[in-house]
């Protein structure tokens, strides 16, 4: 099997020299960049196969770094907060990234995330499966907001939007199941997948984002609804 690579996106000398250590025990190659700017040029030299991105960067925030290269990439990511930076962490799931850890952190649980990760992007293609319904091939419309999963295109009262790919996947379920009740732990599993064991906050930040973006009261959604103690649910 070959060797994956990760960047490494640390501006603590101490930390990036442990990540080094470990990471390369683990079988990782890995790539340090100490800088937001470094970052990118390094990401554009190396193109790794996962990226580690803390926060607080000199140059060029963590955030402006993972919403440059989701520009370009659907390259895993994970974000690396202190615990007050939680926060910006939950932003950077809004800006495309696709998990986060704070620090400090033991080394397996941080390997072990990483190869989450890894996993579901290589599985993003396959179907959902057991009876929660896949109708990702047709285009689906329920009331005024249509999603076309063919095409990567969500309309709602005509309008185009733009969703990141785990809002896009979010929506796609919720709406291919309108009418039905989809608890937290299914809506998990699908989008983010079984092997998921990060915050379940994550959920919840994905959820409000939709909202803002198809809701025409997003503090009082009519569309997706939120079912106390269950999960959500797309009222048909």
């Amino acid at each position: 099997m070959a060797e994956l690579s990760v960047l490494v996106v640390e501006d603590e000398r101490s930390f990036a020299e442990a990540l080094t250590l470990g990471l390369g025990r683990e079988g990782f190659v890995v790539t340090v960049a100490s800088n937001g700017a470094e970052a990118l040029r390094r990401f554009d030299e190396v193109q790794p196969d996962i990226v580690l991105l803390d926060v607080m960067l000199p140059t060029l925030s963590g955030i402006d770094v993972c919403r440059e290269i989701r520009t370009k990439s659907k390259v895993p990511i994970i974000m690396v907060s202190a615990k007050g930076e939680e926060l910006d962490a939950v932003v950077g799931l809004e800006v495309g990234a696709d998990d986060y850890v704070t620090k400090p952190y033991r080394l397996r649980e941080l390997v072990a995330r990483m190869r989450a990760v890894l996993r579901r992007a290589g599985d993003v293609a396959e179907p959902v499966v057991g009876d929660v319904h896949d109708t990702r091939a047709v285009p689906i419309t329920v009331g005024d907001v249509t999603v076309d999963a063919a095409r990567h295109e969500v309309t709602v009262r005509g309008a185009s939007i733009d969703l990141p790919l785990k809002e896009f996947d979010l929506l796609s379920l919720l709406i291919s199941n309108a009418g039905r009740v989809l608890t937290r732990d299914i809506l998990i599993e699908r989008v983010w997948g079984a092997d998921y064991f990060g915050d379940t906050k994550t959920l919840d930040v994905h959820i409000k984002r939709l909202r803002s973006k198809i809701e025409s009261d997003p503090k009082n959604p009519t569309r997706i609804t939120t079912i106390r103690g269950l999960g959500y649910k797309y009222d048909d």
